[in-house]
C-alpha cells in the first residue's frame, strides 16, 4: 500500500481508503455483520483512513461503524465525518448553521465511540448557501479545531466550482482538504483541471467513487442513478468490452482512480469484506493503459458529462 500526506495536515493516508456509506445501506440493504467485517478488513489491511457521515443511512452508517471502532486502538485508524446533511424517517434534511455543525460533531463522536475526529467536513456544500458555509459553518468548525475537538477541516461537493468558490472566500488555512466524487474516473477526469489550484493553496485532495456510483461496473448503474441515459449506455458498452477482454471494468476503474500521484487517496465503499480484499489486489497490479484508451474511446462524447447531486 502506498501512503502520502493530505496537503499540509500531516495526515498520512493510504492511496485507497474505506468509505463507510455502504454501512448505512445507502446503495442497497446489507447484513450489518458483513459491513462491520468489511470495515475491519480494511483497517487490518492498511486501509486505515475511514470516511463516513451522519447522512449515510440517516445515522446508521456512523452507528454501525462505531461498533467496529470501539474495539480498535484509536491510533489504528484516521477518521473523517461530516456536518450539514442529515435525515430522519427516510426524509433528507440539511442544516449548515454554526450551532448545528458543532452539535453534530459531538453527536457523531458519541455514535462513533471516539473522543476526537481527525477530519471534519462540511458535506455537499452545493445544497447550502455558499456564503453561509464560508462565514458561519466553517468558522464553527475552525473553533472546534482550535479547541482540539477535531484535527482538521475540509469541504466536500460534487461540483468542483463550489469548492473553489468557498476556498477563495475564506481565510487561508481554513479549508485543509477537499473531497470530490465522480470526477477522477474513466468517464470523467474533470478533477485534473483543479489539481494545480488545490496544490497552490496547500489543500489535500480526496477522490471518491471510482466506479462513478455504479456506472463503471459489470452490473451497471442502479435505477436511482442520476446520470443521463446516453452516459449510462456508453459506460455499459465500456463494461461489456472490458469483460470481453477478461479485465473487469471495476479493476480498470479503481486502478485508474489511484494512478494520479497528486490525489492523496481515493475512497470506495463496500459492505462486502471480499470486495475490500479484491480492490486491494487490483491496485497492486499494473494498469493496462491501452485498455484505458479504448474505454475512453467507447465512452466518447459522454466523457465529462456530469449530473446534479441528489
Amino acid at each position: 500500500m502506498r501512503y502520502s500526506y493530505l496537503g499540509k495536515t500531516g495526515l498520512k493516508l493510504p492511496v485507497l481508503s474505506f468509505g463507510a456509506s455502504s454501512l448505512g445501506g445507502v446503495f442497497h440493504s446489507i447484513r450489518e455483520a458483513d459491513g462491520m467485517r468489511a470495515a475491519l478488513t480494511a483497517v487490518e489491511n492498511g486501509m486505515n483512513f475511514i470516511d463516513v457521515s451522519p447522512y449515510y443511512g440517516h445515522y446508521k452508517a456512523e452507528t454501525v461503524l462505531g461498533k467496529v471502532l470501539k474495539d480498535l486502538p484509536r491510533s489504528s485508524f484516521i477518521l473523517s465525518t461530516k456536518v450539514g446533511r442529515y435525515g430522519k424517517d427516510g426524509v433528507n434534511t440539511w442544516d449548515y448553521s454554526a450551532k448545528k455543525a458543532q452539535e453534530s460533531v459531538y453527536e457523531s463522536m458519541e455514535r462513533l465511540h471516539v473522543d476526537y475526529i481527525d477530519l471534519i467536513n462540511v458535506h455537499d456544500i452545493e445544497f447550502a448557501d455558499l456564503p453561509q458555509v464560508a462565514n458561519e459553518t466553517l468558522p464553527a468548525l475552525v473553533e472546534l479545531r482550535e479547541k482540539g475537538v477535531v484535527g482538521h477541516v475540509g469541504i466536500t461537493d460534487l461540483q468542483l466550482e463550489n469548492l473553489q468558490w468557498v476556498i477563495d472566500h475564506v481565510p487561508e488555512g481554513t479549508v485543509e482538504s477537499v473531497l470530490n466524487f465522480c470526477h477522477y474516473t474513466l468517464n470523467d477526469d474533470k478533477l485534473a483541471d483543479y489539481l494545480d489550484y488545490f496544490e497552490s493553496k496547500g489543500i489535500g485532495i480526496i477522490n471518491a467513487s471510482p466506479f462513478s456510483m455504479g456506472l463503471l461496473s459489470g452490473r451497471g448503474a442502479p435505477d436511482w442513478h442520476p446520470a443521463p441515459a446516453p452516459l449510462a449506455e456508453a459506460c455499459r458498452k465500456a463494461a461489456e468490452y472490458c469483460q470481453s477482454q477478461g479485465y473487469p471494468i471495476e479493476k480498470l476503474a479503481i486502478q485508474y482512480a489511484v494512478s494520479e500521484p497528486r490525489i492523496c487517496t481515493t475512497l470506495f465503499s463496500s459492505a462486502n469484506p471480499d470486495n475490500v480484499l479484491k480492490n486491494l489486489r487490483y491496485i497492486e497490479e499494473p494498469i493496462d493503459w491501452e485498455l484505458v484508451k479504448k474505454v475512453k474511446e467507447i465512452i466518447g462524447d459522454q466523457q465529462r458529462v456530469s449530473w446534479k447531486n441528489t
